[in-house]
C-alpha cells in the first residue's frame, strides 16, 4: 500500500491530472495496478515498485492517440559509445528519470478510471482527465522522447543525423555525449565540469535519480578501468540457464567448431520449437560480448522451421 501510495503522490507532484465530471461521449480508459521488484546486476532486490498504468489495449487509432513511434539506442550504439569513451579516456556515468512517462505531454483528450482501491470518497463515479501521459498509453513513449529532445536542443545540444538517441554538445575543445534509452541516460565528457553541469540541469527539469559511475546497462556489466574498460553478461547467462533449466548442465572450453555440419536431420525425432526459438533469440543478444559464438548460433537459426532433436543437442 505505501509503494502505491507513493506512485499517487508522484501524479501529484508531476499533475498528470485532474478529477472531472465522467464525460457523456467519450470512452474512458480502465487502469490498473502492476507490481515488480527492481534487480541489480548481483540479482539481488534493491526495490520494490508499484506502477499504475493504463489499458492502452482500449485506445482507438486517431481517437485516443496519433502517433505512437519513439526511437530507442540500440546496442550496437552503446557499444560504439563505450569504445569511443574508452578511447578519449573519459568516464560515462548513468541517471534515470523517475516515473518517465509523467513526464509527457499529451495532445489528445484522454480520460481514465480512478485507480482501483483509491477512489474518491465524495466523488467515487468521476475520473481523472490527463494532463500529461500515463503508462501503458500508446503515445506515451513518444510523448516523453519529444519533450525530452526538445529541452535538450534547446540547451544547446545536437541531435545525432543517423541515431537520433544521441545528443552532442561541444564547448571550445570539449565535448559531452548523451545516449538516451527511455528513461536510462547515458552521458560523458572530456571534460568533468560539463557532466556536472549537465547534471544540474537535468535535475532542475526532471525529478531524477543519479547512479554515478556506468556499471549495468541493459544487460551488459561494464567495468571502466585505468587498463580500458571491460563488458560480460555473466548475470544474463545465468538468469539465461536458469531459464531454460541447464544450472546443472556440463560445461564445455570452446563454442562449437566451425567444421561441424549440420543439416534438416528429415528422420531425427521433432521437439517443441517455441523453447528452441527462444534460445536462438536469448543467444543472439549474448553476442554484444561473446562474438566467438555467433558463427554457432546463426548455424543453429537457419533449422528454426523444422527443428529436431539433434538441434536442440547443438544450441545446447
Amino acid at each position: 500500500m505505501i509503494v502505491m501510495q507513493e506512485e499517487l503522490n508522484q501524479f501529484e507532484r508531476s499533475e498528470v491530472w485532474e478529477l472531472v465530471p465522467r464525460p457523456q461521449n467519450q470512452s474512458v480508459i480502465g487502469t490498473r495496478w502492476v507490481f515488480r521488484n527492481k534487480i541489480d546486476e548481483n540479482g539481488i532486490i534493491i526495490r520494490n515498485k508499484a506502477r499504475l498504468v493504463a489499458q492502452g489495449f482500449n485506445q482507438e487509432e486517431w481517437i485516443d492517440y496519433e502517433e505512437t513511434f519513439a526511437p530507442v539506442a540500440r546496442l550496437e550504439a552503446i557499444r560504439m559509445l563505450l569504445a569511443f569513451a574508452c578511447f578519449k579516456d573519459f568516464v560515462l556515468y548513468q541517471m534515470n528519470v523517475k516515473s518517465v512517462f509523467l513526464n509527457g505531454f499529451i495532445n489528445e483528450e484522454v480520460y481514465v478510471e480512478q485507480p482501483p482501491s483509491f477512489q474518491s470518497f465524495n466523488f467515487p463515479n468521476h475520473v481523472f482527465g490527463l494532463k500529461k501521459t500515463l503508462y501503458g498509453l500508446k503515445q506515451a513513449p513518444r510523448a516523453w522522447y519529444e519533450r525530452l529532445s526538445k529541452f535538450l536542443l534547446k540547451k544547446g545540444f545536437k541531435m545525432g543525423k543517423i541515431d537520433t538517441t544521441l545528443f552532442i554538445k561541444t564547448k571550445e575543445n570539449d565535448m559531452l555525449l548523451v545516449q538516451i534509452y527511455v528513461d536510462d541516460i547515458i552521458f560523458g565528457a572530456t571534460n568533468v565540469s560539463l557532466c556536472e553541469e549537465f547534471s544540474k540541469c537535468m535535475h532542475s527539469e526532471f525529478e531524477m535519480s543519479m547512479m554515478g559511475e556506468l556499471n549495468f546497462f541493459l544487460g551488459l556489466q561494464i567495468k571502466q578501468l585505468k587498463e580500458g574498460t571491460f563488458i560480460n553478461q555473466a548475470k544474463y547467462i545465468r538468469d539465461l540457464l536458469k531459464r531454460f533449466n541447464m544450472e546443472e548442465a556440463k560445461t564445455m572450453k570452446t563454442p562449437m567448431s566451425s567444421s561441424i555440419k549440420l543439416d534438416m536431420d528429415e528422420k531425427g525425432k521433432p521437439v517443441n520449437s517455441t523453447m528452441y526459438r527462444g534460445m536462438i533469440g536469448s543467444l543472439l543478444y549474448l553476442t554484444a560480448s561473446r562474438p566467438d559464438i555467433m558463427y554457432s548460433v546463426c548455424l543453429c537459426a537457419r533449422f528454426q522451421s523444422c527443428l529436431k532433436e539433434s538441434h536442440l543437442s547443438a544450441i545446447k
